[in-house]
């Protein structure tokens, strides 16, 4: 694991949980971190998730028990 990955998923989590967030929102984090897997690592990881939407771009990106578990922990906090 790269060394600033546990950060940026700290840093990830505390975007999800600040305001609502689409899938088409969270996809500026692919295009930002493309070596670092930050994104689909807390999809993976079950920290965060989609709740339906309208379409996959409109589904809402949610932390799911688990992120905000993480979150809470957080030294950045």
């Amino acid at each position: 694991m790269h060394k600033a990955a546990p950060a940026l998923t700290q840093q990830f989590l505390a975007w999800v949980a600040e305001a609502p967030r689409s899938y088409g929102d969270a996809e500026a984090w692919r295009r930002s971190c493309p070596h670092l897997s930050i994104w689909e690592d807390a999809i993976s990881d079950g920290l965060v998730r989609y709740e339906s939407g309208a379409s996959m771009r409109e589904a809402r990106l949610v932390l799911t028990d688990s992120g905000r578990a993480l979150l809470t922990r957080s030294p950045l906090n």
